[in-house]
């Protein structure tokens, strides 16, 4: 049975713009933050590396009872017992994921325009990660998605959707009565002083502009 997701603050992680001494202690402080979901990202580990911190991380997301999502590396997703995978468009196919993950664990997909939405839709994703919203340099490649194409998807695509790039205490407002159910963040969150307060304040910004406390 897939586990049920509080999208609401969806933090993304990045070991070289981590303010935190080691991955462990930023995931911990942005789960005490209020973060309801972790996705690793670890494009430049090696597998066994890859492996190694994911168990770490999966044992922290565990006795928080914090959903764990591993970007792009089906493998190491099965190999932890992570709660899903997320692919980019050049990843794997989601069905093909979900063909290997089977039917009680998340697929999330980015997409960044109308058609790569319903594709993944089609394909059996479970969420989408809408963007990049705005300049980010944590993906300095990204095309950026504008405000209208954001809500030609949520129009045309019922799943829930997170957006993601740039996005900060001065950009969040910017979604209100968008009815996105969270955001993705980066370096709001992971390269901050204090992980838990940015953590804090982002979640509190975007629950009071959908009119939640």
């Amino acid at each position: 049975m897939k586990p049920k997701i509080d999208y609401t603050l969806y933090l993304v992680t990045d070991r070289g713009l981590m303010s935190s001494d080691t991955i462990e202690q930023s995931v911990e402080q942005a789960i005490q933050g209020g973060c309801t979901l972790v996705q690793l990202r670890e494009k430049k580990a090696s597998s066994r590396d890859f492996h190694e911190i994911a168990q770490k991380v999966r044992k922290i997301t565990s006795e928080r009872n914090v959903p764990l999502i591993i970007n792009d590396r089906v493998d190491i997703a099965l190999a932890v017992d992570a709660d899903g995978v997320h692919v980019g468009q050049s990843d794997l196919p989601a069905d093909v994921v979900r063909r290997i993950i089977g039917p009680d664990r998340i697929v999330g997909v980015s997409a960044g325009n109308l058609s790569e939405a319903l594709a993944a839709k089609k394909a059996g994703a479970d969420y989408l990660g809408v963007g990049a919203m705005f300049a980010t340099g944590t993906k300095s490649d990204a095309k950026i998605t504008s405000m209208e194409e954001l809500r030609r998807i949520r129009k045309a695509v019922s799943l829930p959707i997170v957006v993601i790039g740039g996005i900060n205490r001065e950009t969040v407002s910017c979604f209100q009565g968008m009815d996105i159910d969270g955001l993705a963040v980066v370096s709001a969150i992971v390269a901050q002083a204090d992980v838990a307060g940015a953590a804090r304040r982002l979640k509190t910004l975007f629950l009071e502009g959908k009119g939640k406390k």
